[in-house]
């Protein structure tokens, strides 16, 4: 059975967190997704990756965790989740703090959706080198791992080292939450294998790529029925949509804009029908 949920920007000019999740959950869809940055840098020197001028609602967002601890309050069933999760621009003791305190608050409901980014200056001003982001990331997830699994816990790589450390909570959910990545190079299939539980890639898989994923799960001595096909920007579109399911997503996130009430709740009523034509 698929899941249905929504991705929004929260813009602090767009409805807000609680009153979008209890939308979401009243509607009987199935999670809620909530991209971030944390600036952005006014020399605009990396382009927007869907061309033409960067939407103003990218400098305009909540923190991430803070919207979704807002909507954690409120509901009581919906599947609370980053769409992305920029990790490599936060500390990875804090970050995985923040997803086990997120994860106990919500009764075991958070996803941590992640991708390493496409704003080189963002970046920079973190003191992360572009180049090696996704290097940066990958010990990132493993160190937060350690931390969300061991009582004593310690981590020693290129980029990330620290001693034996205590954290508390551990997450609701066995082993963490679910870590599903947001991306869509040639590299992104081995990434899924080596350290996640998900691929969420945008609008569609494109063709081939799903079966280059199942090789390197395979290359990994892993098993497809461990990772979660995730779609963002999945189509407000019956038959496209199902074709999607067929392919074997089972976890589809319809993109409203991040705007006022007026505009957010019909399109949500629109997500809410077209669930429930695709479940019968």
């Amino acid at each position: 059975m698929a899941n249905f949920g929504i991705q929004m920007f929260p813009s602090d000019q767009a409805i807000q967190p609680i009153e979008l999740a209890r939308a979401v959950e009243e509607r009987e869809l199935d999670s809620l997704f909530f991209p971030e940055h944390t600036h952005i840098p006014t020399s605009r020197r990396s382009p927007w990756p869907a061309g033409g001028e960067l939407p103003d609602y990218y400098a305009r967002t909540h923190d991430p965790f803070v919207a979704l601890a807002a909507a954690a309050a409120v509901t009581q069933r919906i599947r609370l989740g980053t769409g992305i999760c920029l990790v490599v621009e936060r500390d990875p003791i804090q970050l995985a703090k923040e997803c086990a305190s997120l994860d106990v608050i919500s009764q075991g409901r958070l996803v941590l959706g992640i991708g390493a980014g496409w704003n080189a200056e963002e970046m920079e001003n973190h003191g992360v080198p572009f180049s090696q982001r996704w290097a940066i990331t990958r010990e990132k997830v493993l160190a937060m791992k350690q931390i969300w699994t061991q009582d004593e816990a310690e981590f020693h790589g290129e980029f990330i080292d620290f001693d034996p450390i205590w954290s508390w909570p551990k997450p609701r959910q066995v082993g963490g939450p679910p870590i599903w990545i947001g991306a869509g190079s040639k590299w992104v299939f081995d990434r899924v294998a080596d350290y996640a539980d998900g691929w969420m890639p945008i609008g569609g898989p494109g063709s081939g790529n799903l079966e280059r994923l199942r090789e390197a799960v395979e290359r990994a001595g892993r098993s497809m029925s461990e990772i979660t096909l995730a779609l963002t920007g999945a189509p407000m579109d019956y038959d496209q949509t199902r074709g999607r399911m067929e392919q074997g997503f089972s976890e589809l996130l319809f993109a409203v804009p991040p705007a006022p009430p007026a505009t957010v709740l019909p399109l949500l009523d629109r997500c809410a029908e077209l669930a429930r034509k695709l479940r019968s």
